[in-house]
């Protein structure tokens, strides 16, 4: 029987996006979110919607970077030297999928997924999410040929998965005409063409609006404790003491959900991936949005400003900012950038965003009735929360499970 009333953990893009969707069956919803409304991995993010880089994680030359990570501070991605044991698990079961045949299983997951990514974002939009989505190529820029080849090698193994990809070669010069902030230290480029972006505060933020529109009850700085069944109910412990009931919960609270659904049969590894970014003020506004893959950092467009995120550091999502993050994605991209004053860096900050050993998300319902879960996604929750929370939420009225939602069953 559909849930008259669902209680959503987590008010970041999935969360939300749950709510919304579910909103659109009828079912009455209450968000919970132990900050506020966009305040984990949305708010921080790039903010491209960008299913030709959408792949999984875990892939041959993640093993190369794992170990660079460990010895070279210069690194996209950071790792402990002395990993405890959570972090052990969900490095081995990586290692394990970082194969050519786990990722195309996986990537055959991602490429039904990637096919309807666009037509959720519009399906919001025309709901009344008021926030823009701007159609556009994303650029990404090299110094030479050496570095550009791994990412040609992605985008020719996706399209090789049947997603189709357009791809278009430039030389430097091209380049800086298609971006005149472009330094004379890249050689080329490779435009992605027929992807989006977004800014994430302010799409997240304009979701939340439309839900609380829409009759729903956003309670923000509420820490979720446990969440159990209970005579036939769902229900949510909280630290200020107090405790919520509905027909059925769906945690979504990114990097934080482990520690909620590991009771109810989530026993998927998993850990976060911390990423930085900052903004940095421009002479003029971005075409649009930049990527630079030997360091591994996006650069979006915020009006007159840019914004930079980037790194991978595998850490708790509770430990504070690491300045020295930031300041190696200030060196890896001001020789690519001209037009920014990197005196006038602001908006410094760190989020946790949950990645999986396999690289596939856990969306679906657990072993206890009632109780469902909904992340997982890695880098990619800004690009698949729309899509995750129609096809949730249809699990939750219909009671049937698409193929797009039984390869990411949370209790694999």
């Amino acid at each position: 029987m559909a849930p008259e009333r669902v209680l959503i953990i987590g008010a970041g893009m999935v969360g939300l996006s749950c709510a919304w969707s579910l909103q659109e069956h009828g079912v009455e919803v209450e968000v919970l979110d132990r900050q506020f409304v966009g305040g984990g991995a949305s708010w921080g993010n790039a903010g491209f919607v960008a299913p030709a880089f959408t792949v999984p994680l875990p892939e041959p030359s993640v093993l190369r970077d794992g170990a660079r990570a460990v010895f070279d501070r210069a690194s996209p991605v950071r790792l402990p030297k002395r990993p405890d044991a959570a972090l052990a698990r969900f490095l081995l079961r990586l290692v394990r999928h970082c194969t050519g045949a786990q990722w195309d299983r996986a990537m055959a997951g991602y490429r039904r997924m990637n096919a309807q990514v666009f037509d959720a974002f519009d399906a919001q939009g025309a709901g009344g999410v008021q926030a823009p989505v701007h159609d556009g190529a994303v650029l990404a820029a090299f110094e030479n040929k050496q570095q550009a080849a791994h990412l040609m090698h992605g985008l020719e193994a996706v399209a090789a998965a049947g997603q189709p990809v357009d791809v278009q070669m430039f030389t430097g010069e091209q380049a800086r005409e298609a971006e005149p902030h472009l330094s004379s230290r890249i050689g080329l480029a490779v435009r992605v063409g027929g992807q989006r972006y977004l800014d994430p505060a302010g799409y997240v933020s304009a979701l939340g609006e439309q839900v609380r529109i829409r009759g729903a009850k956003i309670s923000e700085n509420v820490t979720a404790t446990a969440v159990e069944r209970v005579r036939g109910r769902s229900l949510v412990r909280c630290a200020d003491g107090t405790r919520r009931e509905a027909d059925a919960v769906v945690i979504a609270n990114g990097a934080w959900m482990p520690g909620l659904a590991a009771a109810h049969g989530v026993r998927v590894p998993q850990h976060p991936g911390r990423g930085y970014s900052f903004s940095v003020p421009l002479s003029e506004p971005l075409r649009g949005p930049l990527y630079f893959a030997a360091p591994r950092v996006a650069v979006a467009p915020r009006g007159d400003h840019a914004h930079v995120a980037g790194v991978m550091e595998l850490r708790s999502p509770d430990h504070p900012l690491d300045r020295s993050r930031i300041d190696a994605i200030t060196r890896a991209i001001r020789p690519l950038i001209n037009g920014a004053d990197w005196n006038g860096v602001s908006r410094e900050w760190v989020g946790s965003r949950p990645l999986t050993g396999d690289g596939v998300p856990v969306v679906g319902p657990t072993r206890t009735e009632g109780v469902y879960v909904a992340g997982g996604h890695g880098m990619w929750g800004l690009t698949l929360g729309p899509l995750t929370g129609r096809l949730l939420a249809d699990r939750l009225v219909t009671g049937s499970t698409p193929p797009e939602l039984a390869w990411m069953n949370p209790v694999r």
